[in-house]
């Protein structure tokens, strides 16, 4: 396992991310705890040392986990991290009420990391409101000691970034953006890497195979990097991406079985960061791609729950990216024909509660209706 300086502090180049750990029946609410804690166990003592939680993740059982299985080993042998629920507008009166609670969830007496989850257009306007107390409530938790190191994670635009930034700047240690090689123009994470780089804070990452998305490609894309490196796998491709960029100090991927563990540490075992030409490869692949029209979605789940009808949105995105992108076919409207007519696009009631929690800010009641329109379901 290869590891990155962090002040006075060695993290493992790769982290355990907990937003995606084994589920029974597809229910993303009900951990499979003895896989998770396989996973845990494994990942521990192949030497990743960064495990990441939050407040939302697996309907809130994410944290659960985590302080029944890492509470295992010794305290100061590992790195915790959870976050602070601001995507939910309705927890801002709530920080120390939750914070306590989380704390109780982990089974710590602190958190090394903690962040402000998910900046973005939806929240900035209350994350920076004096009349919620957050940043000193979180402040006052870290000089206590409660809190090691403060952050942010952020899925909003360049502006939204500096418009914290020059708030908070000052406090943060560290921030957490969605990078990988789709989305360093589609969602502007070239931008906004330069802008962390530029204000000297170090860089983690999230999201770094998209949801599981990258770590397959097309026929074509697959030739193409076997040409150049004949021994790197798909998924490596994207982590060797990662590699290559200044400032990028932990990765974290959420690995929902041990055959992604054993891959996704087998890579970082090594640093081999990308040449020019094979940076610009993938940068130029993904933008052809992403021209084609595909949403966003990482598959977070954080607007199932927050559905009425408790639709499998993060799937019906995934269909219609694939309908849309490919120019139709008999895929997607044979997956939806195959769920039941209150899981199909046509249920969606248009209330966009799911849309006010969207990190990626896809406007799916838009997408549930032009899916409806395409496919006639």
């Amino acid at each position: 396992m290869i590891y990155r300086k962090f002040q006075d502090m060695k993290l493992s180049g790769l982290g355990l991310g907990m937003m995606r750990l084994p589920v029974l029946d597809g229910n993303d609410g009900a951990v499979d705890e003895t896989a998770a804690a396989e996973l845990i166990d494994f990942a521990y003592k192949s030497g990743i040392n960064y495990f990441d939680t939050a407040w939302g993740y697996h309907d809130g059982n994410s944290e659960l986990v985590a302080g029944k299985y890492l509470s295992r080993y010794p305290r100061e042998s590992y790195y915790l991290a959870s976050k602070f629920p601001g995507y939910d507008l309705s927890n801002m009166i709530k920080v120390e009420e939750i914070f306590e609670r989380q704390l109780e969830k982990c089974q710590t007496q602190y958190f090394d990391f903690y962040l402000f989850h998910n900046v973005y257009e939806g929240n900035i306007d209350a994350y920076l409101d004096p009349q919620y107390g957050i940043l000193e409530y979180l402040l006052k938790q870290k000089a206590n000691g409660r809190i090691r190191h403060l952050g942010f994670s952020a899925h909003g635009s360049a502006e939204v970034i500096r418009r914290f930034l020059d708030a908070n700047g000052k406090y943060m240690e560290f921030c957490q953006l969605q990078i990988n090689y789709m989305d360093w123009h589609f969602q502007d994470a070239q931008e906004k890497t330069a802008i962390l780089q530029k204000a000297g804070i170090p860089v983690w990452v999230m999201e770094p195979l998209r949801g599981g998305r990258l770590a397959k490609a097309s026929e074509e894309l697959t030739a193409t990097l076997h040409s150049m490196r004949p021994k790197e796998t798909v998924p490596g491709w994207a982590f060797r991406f990662l590699q290559s960029i200044p400032g990028v100090t932990m990765v974290l991927s959420g690995m929902s079985n041990m055959e992604q563990l054993k891959a996704n540490i087998a890579t970082y075992e090594t640093d081999e960061p990308l040449s020019t030409e094979e940076f610009d490869t993938l940068v130029r692949y993904a933008d052809e791609e992403t021209r084609k029209g595909g949403l966003p979605c990482t598959a977070c789940h954080y607007c199932t729950s927050h559905c009425p009808q408790k639709l499998l949105i993060p799937e019906l995105i995934d269909l219609y990216n694939e309908h849309k992108i490919t120019g139709g076919g008999f895929i997607a409207p044979m997956a939806v024909g195959s769920m039941p007519k209150e899981k199909r696009p046509a249920n969606c009631i248009g209330c966009r509660r799911c849309e006010q929690v969207c990190p990626q800010r896809i406007k799916i009641s838009e997408m549930m209706n032009d899916f409806t329109a395409m496919i006639g379901m």
